[in-house]
């Protein structure tokens, strides 16, 4: 009875002790400040595009010819910019996770993996450097054998860039926006500015399936999301000041 009653405080000792939480300051100062880099490439991108349009309805060929006149507005057409953002929106999507995952870890965890996945597909499949280097050895060539060839090979990378890898991108994006931004609507750790417009500019983005009016749906997306990454750095920002904020939201709900 006595070595029960002994093994019982034991447990209950060790029960009470508390490991430190890791400090993440540094990853939402990270995540803040990328956000702020995304914030003000945004517009940047938005401009280029309006101002000389893609060719996208053309082929492999007047890619090429962009590529020689311009070689930096040839990878910007090609979404480069777009490219840099993403690769921004990786600390900032990293420093949402670390924040939400104590107070909705299943649905943090299927976020971020859905994220990434799509991510991934994007990567996989931008052809700017390479519609570069075949634009290039299209200038040099010099038969027209030579010339077909290379064509060939560009159209294959840019029905690759429009196809699957784009759609899977950015509707895995959408859902985990929409995921991401509901957690932060019920456990508030961020502001619930930051909430809604997650999820409002994650939503208004499928409308890029709807005709006549999807192109104007996913600018009004672009534009709210714009908006969001200014507000989330603010947020990113103010848990760097305020330490370990998600310890304070665990009272309001438990993990789901």
């Amino acid at each position: 009875m006595a070595i029960a009653q002994e093994q019982m405080r034991i447990s209950a000792t060790n029960g009470s002790k508390r490991i430190p939480e890791p400090d993440w300051r540094a990853l939402y100062r990270v995540g803040g400040f990328a956000a702020v880099v995304g914030a003000v490439l945004t517009p940047i991108v938005i401009a280029v595009f309006a101002a000389w349009p893609p060719p996208y309805d053309e082929g492999a060929q007047k890619w090429f010819e962009l590529f020689q006149d311009n070689p930096v507005l040839g990878l910007l057409s090609l979404d480069l910019g777009y490219l840099v953002i993403n690769v921004l929106m990786i600390p900032v999507v990293l420093g949402l996770y670390v924040a939400l995952r104590r107070v909705s870890p299943s649905i943090m965890t299927l976020a971020i993996v859905t994220f990434f996945v799509g991510l991934s597909a994007f990567f996989a499949t931008s052809p700017s450097v390479e519609i570069l280097s075949l634009s290039n050895a299209y200038a040099d060539a010099s038969t027209e054998a030579e010339r077909v060839a290379l064509i060939g090979a560009g159209e294959g990378l840019l029905a690759s860039f429009k196809g699957t890898a784009f759609h899977l991108n950015y509707i895995l994006a959408q859902l985990a926006g929409i995921a991401m931004g509901t957690v932060i609507l019920r456990y508030g750790v961020f502001r619930r500015s930051v909430g809604w417009l997650m999820v409002l500019g994650n939503a208004v983005g499928f409308g890029l399936y709807l005709p006549v009016v999807g192109l104007g749906l996913s600018a009004f997306a672009g534009v709210v999301l714009w908006v969001w990454l200014i507000v989330l750095a603010r947020g990113f920002f103010e848990l760097v000041n305020s330490g370990s904020l998600t310890q304070t939201i665990l009272g309001r709900g438990g993990p789901r």
